[in-house]
Order: structure tokens, then sequence, then C-alpha cells
């Protein structure tokens, strides 16, 4: 990383008063941190700009909230935030994009608090994280009007190097088997309301694959409310979610079960007869010690809680400490249960996770039997 500097000895430092740049108008690229409003500049505050113009822009504003998510929109602001607050303690300048700067960035968040002075105090990240965060950069300087060269040496090589110094294999969420599922919703109360709701979530999250913010996303029925992602409609074979997942709309397909007490499908009827639900989010939060149900969505972090809750309340891997399982276990251990439970041809477990390619469903599948399929004797060993 010094030779790649001493190449390029000017670092841009932060002059106390910021320097003038040559923006669209309207634009405020000097602004140290992205709120959490839309990037798009505001053309109503521009004294001749028509008043229709005005309105386009108001609906492009919406536009772009609605191509990312909430939580990514989140994540981007506070990498951003991240990155400023580093900028001003090393006393380098954030807007416009350097790659040396963003080199020193990333080396200095790698290596913690070996990176020196500037770095004094900072947590080793890893290699996904600093990725993830070089990807923020990207996406924030592109509202702003500008453009990171991440192809730049200072950047390209430097992300090489830390791949290959610091990057290990992915820490994956422990999966729940179809016993484990069965044994989970065993604990929870059937004669309540938060019970029912919980063993619908459960069982609906396992037999279809759903990400945790699907779940809770969903509706009774379509364009019920403006921030669901999907519907459900229940068939005399099973169940049919529609879904706006991350790779578009996908259509799920879930099939009643051999048993009324594990089919999803029943336990979604049963939570829906009880709570007395007629429209708008199918999973909501439960009130009054239990005894109704409010009108809000539920969190997609409850279904990660739940997970967890009764995967150690049905001593699930037994063999771990409570502290161990409750970071093993989450809501994608729902995800990767079906994906490892399923014997089927695994083109329709990669359709009903909405993968884009099979190596992807390979990577959720985790207790199953790896040598089912034995080369070395195939091979004539």
């Amino acid at each position: 990383m010094a030779q790649i500097i001493e190449q390029t000895p000017e670092i841009h430092v932060k002059e106390t008063s910021a320097p003038s740049l040559s923006t669209a108008p309207g634009r405020d690229v000097s602004a140290p941190e992205l709120s959490g409003e839309s990037p798009l500049p505001s053309l109503a505050v521009q004294d001749q700009t028509p008043s229709h113009l005005a309105s386009l822009a108001d609906r492009a504003r919406g536009y772009v909230e609605a191509a990312s998510s909430a939580n990514t929109r989140r994540a981007y602001a506070a990498d951003w935030k991240h990155f400023s607050a580093w900028c001003r303690r090393s006393n380098l300048s954030s807007l416009p994009p350097h790659p040396q700067t963003v080199g020193l960035y990333i080396t200095a968040y790698a290596s913690g608090g070996a990176a020196g002075t500037a770095a004094r105090g900072a947590k080793a990240n890893s290699v996904s994280t600093i990725e993830r965060r070089l990807s923020s950069l990207s996406w924030n300087y592109a509202q702003r009007g500008l453009t990171l060269d991440r192809k730049d040496r200072h950047i390209a090589t430097v992300m090489a190097g830390i791949r290959n110094s610091h990057a290990r294999p992915p820490v994956q969420k422990e999966a729940v088997m179809a016993d484990d599922i069965i044994a989970m919703i065993e604990t929870l109360d059937r004669g309540t309301l938060r019970g029912l709701r919980d063993r619908a979530m459960l069982l609906i999250g396992y037999a279809s694959g759903l990400r945790r913010s699907e779940i809770v996303g969903l509706d009774l029925k379509a364009d019920q409310t403006e921030d669901g992602r999907g519907w459900i409609e229940i068939l005399d074979k099973g169940m049919l979610v529609t879904l706006r997942g991350k790779t578009g709309w996908r259509e799920v397909e879930v099939g009643r079960g051999s048993s009324d007490a594990t089919c999803p499908v029943v336990a979604i009827e049963t939570w829906i007869k009880f709570a007395k639900l007629a429209h708008g989010p199918l999973f909501r939060r439960v009130t009054g010690q239990g005894k109704s149900v409010g009108a809000d969505r539920l969190n997609d972090k409850e279904v990660a809680r739940l997970v967890k809750r009764a995967a150690i309340a049905a001593g699930v891997r037994g063999d771990l400490s409570e502290i161990e399982r409750a970071f093993k276990f989450s809501g994608h251990s729902l995800r990767a249960g079906l994906a490892s439970s399923a014997e089927v041809d695994e083109r329709y477990v990669q359709k009903q996770l909405g993968h884009a390619s099979a190596e992807m469903t390979r990577r959720y599948q985790r207790r199953r039997d790896r040598f089912r399929i034995n080369l070395t004797k195939a091979a004539g060993l």
C-alpha cells in the first residue's frame, strides 16, 4: 500500500473551508452525510422551474426510494456516515471521490488498529463488510453526480491484497431441519394468539423459504398496503404466494402438509381465523397482554428472534451453549433448512428460494449427506 501511495504522493487533505465544486443546479455535493431522504435534487427550490417539473421530481424521488428497500437505504446512509467520520478524523476530504483516500480507508478497516493513527481503536472488518462498504460508497457518490473508480489501482490492488490476506470461509447460519421445526412449534402455546401467529410464521417461513422481510411483508390480498411485499391466496391444494423479491415478482407455491398439525397452510388459516383478519398485513403485533391483534405490521427482526427463541426452547443443537445457539440461528435458518431438507431435484429448490443460480442454492445446503454421491467409488477406487 505504501508503494502505491508513494507513486501518487498527492493526498487531498480536507481544508478548513470546503472547496467550491461545479455541480448541477440544486445538487449539494458538499454535504458531509447522506440523509434518509431521497438524494434527488429538489426542482421546486429553483426560481424558474415550472411547477409541473417539480411534481415530476417528487414522483422521481418516490421511484428512487422504491428502487431499494428501506434496510438497504439505511445501510448505505450508515456506511457513508462511517466513511465521512473516518475522513474527518484523518484530516482527509470525502468529496470529491479520490481513490487514494478510499484505498487508505479500506486498509485502515481491514487491519484494525494496526493501520496507524487514523485507524487507532478501529475494529477490523471482514472482507465481505469492506466490499459492501465499497459498493455503498459508489452508490453514495453516484447520488451526488460523482463517480468512484473502483478499478483504480489504489482501490483494486489494495482490495485484491485484502482478499488474499484476510478472506475466510463465510460464516453460515445453522439450518433447522424438519424434525427441528416440529420440535420448535411444539414449544409454542396453541391457546394464545401469539402462539398461533408464531407457529404460522415458522411453518410458512420453512415451507416457502422466504426471507424474514418477505415473511412479514405479506398481505392478505393484493394491493392492500403501500409497504406490502406480496400477498397470499389460499387454494384447495395449498397456498400461492405472490412476492416482490430482490429479482422482481415471483410466485411461490406452498403445498398442504401430510398432517394438519404441521401443515403451513392450516397454520395460516388458523391464525387468520382467530386473529379475525380481513385486510392488510398478515403478520402483526399481538397486543393487550396477548388478547388482541394490532393493525401494525410485524418488524422483520421479530422473525429472527422467534427462530432463536424457539430453537433454544426445543433444544436444537443442544451440544452447544445457549450463547452459541443464539448466534447460530436466525431467520435465514428457515431458508437453509428448506434447501437442506427437501429431497427433490435441485432446480425446484432453486425456484422456491428465488435464486438465479444453482450454485447459490448449494450455499444454503448445510446438514445434508455430503457424500451421498461418491465419485471416488464411481471412479473405480
